[in-house]
């Protein structure tokens, strides 16, 4: 074994040479692989696992959910993520990587993850899972087509997927079953050459996600689990099988998925205080020390960390096991995992000559049902033979494993009783935390045999808090949702107390929910629906046009009452989140009072905001204030009330009350002399109360964005925002700027070409690819296309619907456009080509002709490409 400092010395050179090892296969036959085995592996069988057409098998699908920060990769076959693969997400028709957090930074966190599910069926021991370690077993599968397709649902009103049986702003629905027995079909690679052996099960499928601040970390998951046979399924064991590789898209390759960290994270301080301490339970990986650059972190950093956490099962009284192994592909002594030493009560289990994956099914089942919690992957150097039972001595690799690995994990439970028709209910959530790495330079001393240094420098909170998080909208704390009068579990925090001599105390104590009453939910407080909104282009402007109709009197859930705060108008020239910047604010004059807390020496926020009138009736009439002005009254020169000397109080305005519509705000109401109107059903409206597409007047607001580049798009977004729960800590929501984006280009609108009868033109022309387009943000702002795939020459003053053809000098078709925008909208007069051609090559050096055919006539014109 390699000393301390010649390790600490030497850390990277000792992962970095390639490695050839052996590939065991059902035949038998020895293949050589290198460090790069799993992107070789993945060629050989993504044309299977991701495309597969065949007659004898379903269609495998892919949706990806997208409503928060969690952009995460659904199949319809019992796995999420794909494989390594991007694979067409039906709902956008564009490719869609495993797992990207925070969406749209190109941070991938996953290859793939799977439901595993094992039984007794009669005499015999299956297991049937999504996905394993060698993504050659694929023992769910949809039903053929158009019945394993997925269902899409959204509380969102404005959604098109609205249903009043959605749970969240986003829900995935897909249904599975393992009756596939043909191997040719379940596992074609035949790393298991054994026949399946169905548990027939169907799997009901639905996962959901939300883009609140406070809920957009996570996807929750509920299975029902079905026993759709004959026989009953006795000890039955689930499990979630996960490969969470992390890299950066421009680093797709196996230095930066092979130095991944795995472990369990069981508990963390509660934010309450008083010694409450929070279970999280959460299996998570991550890289091992975020790649930091020169010693600094930038966009390709992946600084978060993933993982599972259970929310429900069907019984209180189960046995859970946490498991990782690291497969090698080769000599099976190569393998490893941790394991506990035998007992004369559970004899030590050869897995095929590892100690790493286990192979077939009886292996499989044994680990489900095996009752063991492995140490973290960053102890794996630490010898752990006198922890609890006992554990096998580190393995040979053990300081390679130590600071990150191509490492798999499994997190089980069990056991059940499924009887034939009956359905089993489990839910687990995928959660992410950002940021557990915090500065650049805390793995560049690590020491695998003092492991516990470089730990202690990890931040859990995020993850430990959007863990929490997970598990209350599963279950709401505080809600008797089944009306039997249990509505859960609260803690009791009290602060500075003292006993009088009549053994009375005195004091203040917080009661606070931390756990529901054991019913699901799937329910979370939400800021008010985002507005529908419409743009309006001209050259150089956009209006912005929205209707508040919804967003103005839809009640939220928790609070039981209309809680909205007001608007904000964004811009962005990118779908990123972080690329959006407010314009423009609207929000109603209110303010929170702020109370001081003797016990905690400070102020604190107990109320909703409150308007200036109801702050006139409290303070103002009973010591003759005429016209009170709460601004007066500041922390340093805070309220007395007159009757209570210990009633201390100051106010400070929520949000910015810019409340003046066109006056200390540039939104403007459309019609300001307009009354509330008599009914809020558009339908039963008076006539004089509605727009001509029948919207509902009083609810109209209209922005006018000046100044903008006429030539690149911008994303627009209206956000709506209510003003918080100071009750149970919640801080104001505000709706997604990716909920109603709208992209524009500031040029002349559809409707203007067509009356004024403006002509098409093209830009830039001529096209230069020395003019650093991509520099000054003209294109590729993300920066994940390639160069010959980044390129964008325009057409503008298109009408609505037209055919665009581009021919070469010699009249040769080069390329075809379908521009179709019968609806109008700001993007109906403009267009792109990529400068690619249909048969998929880069456009060369030359002059091109273009014809824009529509029912209007035939334009004709010419640009250059200059390369």
């Amino acid at each position: 074994m390699m000393n301390q400092s010649f390790f600490k010395k030497n850390r990277r050179k000792v992962v970095l040479p390639a490695v050839l090892v052996l590939l065991f296969n059902a035949v038998g036959a020895d293949l050589a692989f290198t460090r790069d085995a799993k992107l070789e592996r993945l060629e050989r069988i993504k044309d299977y696992s991701v495309t597969h057409t065949s007659s004898s098998a379903p269609i495998i699908e892919y949706a990806a959910h997208r409503q928060g920060k969690m952009a995460l990769l659904i199949g319809n076959n019992g796995t999420f993520g794909s494989e390594g693969a991007s694979p067409i997400d039906v709902l956008t028709g564009e490719n869609h990587p495993a797992c990207v957090y925070p969406k749209n930074s190109d941070l991938v966190y996953l290859w793939v993850a799977a439901l595993w599910v094992g039984a007794v069926v009669g005499r015999d021991t299956a297991v049937s899972v999504g996905s394993e370690d060698w993504y050659c077993a694929h023992e769910f599968w949809p039903d053929m087509p158009p019945f394993g397709e997925f269902e899409f649902q959204s509380i969102n009103n404005s959604s098109p997927f609205y249903s009043e049986d959605a749970y969240s702003e986003q829900d995935i629905i897909c249904r599975y079953t393992d009756t596939i027995s043909d191997r040719n079909v379940t596992d074609p690679d035949e790393c298991d050459p054994g026949s399946h052996i169905p548990l027939n099960i169907k799997s009901t499928q639905r996962s959901m996600s939300w883009s609140y601040e406070y809920a957009d970390d996570f996807i929750l998951f509920d299975y029902q689990i079905e026993n759709i046979g004959r026989d009953r399924l006795r000890e039955v064991y689930m499990g979630i099988w996960v490969d969470g590789d992390v890299w950066h898209v421009n680093n797709q390759d196996s230095d930066h998925w092979t130095d991944d960290l795995v472990g369990f994270y069981q508990s963390h301080p509660a934010p309450e205080g008083c010694g409450f301490v929070d279970t999280i339970n959460i299996a998570y990986h991550s890289d091992n020390d975020g790649d930091p650059i020169d010693g600094q972190w930038n966009d390709e950093s992946p600084r978060s960390a993933v993982g599972v956490r259970v929310v429900r099962t069907p019984s209180d009284s189960l046995k859970y096991s946490y498991n990782w192994w690291i497969v090698t592909y080769g000599d099976p002594s190569r393998d490893f995992g941790p394991r506990q030493r035998e007992t004369p009560d559970d004899p030590f289990r050869d897995l095929d000559g590892r100690l790493g994956p286990p192979v077939g099914d009886e292996n499989k089942y044994y680990v489900l049902k095996h009752d063991e919690f492995d140490y973290d992957l960053l102890f794996t150097a630490i010898d752990h033979s006198d922890s609890g039972r006992g554990w096998l001595p580190p393995p040979e690799n053990a300081e390679n494993y130590a600071d990150g690995y191509d490492v798999r994990n499994l997190l089980s439970f069990g056991p059940f009783e499924i009887d034939p028709g009956e359905k089993l209910p489990i839910s687990f959530a995928w959660i992410g935390g950002e940021n557990i790495h915090v500065n650049p330079d805390d793995f560049e001393d690590f020491n695998p045999y003092r492991p516990s240094l470089f730990y202690e420098k990890l931040n859990f909170a995020p993850l430990a808090l959007n863990s929490r998080w997970a598990s209350w909208i599963y279950d709401n704390p505080g809600v008797d949702t089944d009306g039997d009068g249990d509505s859960g579990q609260y803690r009791i925090c009290c602060y500075d107390t003292t006993v009088s001599d009549t053994g009375l105390v005195f004091g203040r104590c917080d009661t606070s929910w931390h756990k529901g009453d054991g019913v699901p939910d799937f329910r979370g407080a939400s800021p008010p629906p985002a507005p529908e909104v419409r743009v309006e282009p001209e050259v150089g402007t956009l209006h912005v046009r929205f209707n508040g109709l919804l967003t103005e009197t839809t009640e939220d859930y928790f609070a039981k009452n209309v809680d909205f705060e007001g608007y904000r108008v964004y811009l962005s020239r990118d779908e990123r989140p972080s690329s959006f910047y407010m314009v423009g604010s609207y929000d109603r004059e209110d303010f929170n009072k702020y109370v001081w807390n003797l016990e905690e020496e400070t102020f604190r926020l107990y109320d909703i905001p409150f308007t200036r009138d109801e702050l006139q009736l409290l303070y103002g009439d009973p010591l003759g204030i005429e016209d009170f002005d709460p601004l007066v009254f500041t922390r340093d020169n805070p309220y007395r009330h007159p009757d209570f000397s210990d009633s201390v109080y100051f106010f400070v305005t929520q949000d910015f009350n810019q409340s003046e519509f066109g006056v200390n705000t540039p939104i403007r109401k459309v019609y300001p002399d307009q009354p509330y109107p008599s009914n809020l059903n558009p339908q039963q409206a008076l006539p004089e109360e509605l727009t001509e597409d029948g919207r509902l007047k009083y609810f109209e607001y209209e922005m006018t964005v000046e100044n903008v580049l006429p030539t690149v798009p911008y994303y627009v977004s209206v956000t709506s925002f209510d003003f918080g729960s100071p009750e149970i800590g919640m801080a104001p929501l505000e709706s997604s700027v990716l909920n109603n984006s709208i992209v524009a280009y500031p040029l002349a609108s559809v409707d203007d070409v067509l009356e004024n009868d403006l002509k098409v033109y093209v830009y830039p022309n001529p096209y230069r690819t020395d003019a650093q387009y991509e520099a000054g943000g003209f294109e590729n702002r993300r920066g994940t296309e390639s160069e010959d795939r980044m390129r964008r020459i325009h057409f503008a003053n298109l009408p609505p619907v037209c055919k665009i053809y581009i021919y070469s000098l010699d009249g040769d078709l080069v390329r075809e456009i379908d521009h179709n925008f019968p609806e109008g909208g700001p993007e109906a007069m403009h267009d792109t080509w990529n400068l690619i051609t249909r048969n998929t090559q880069a456009a060369v050096s030359g002059l091109y002709y273009w014809v824009v055919e529509s029912e209007y006539g035939t334009q004709m014109g010419k640009f250059v490409i200059i390369k």
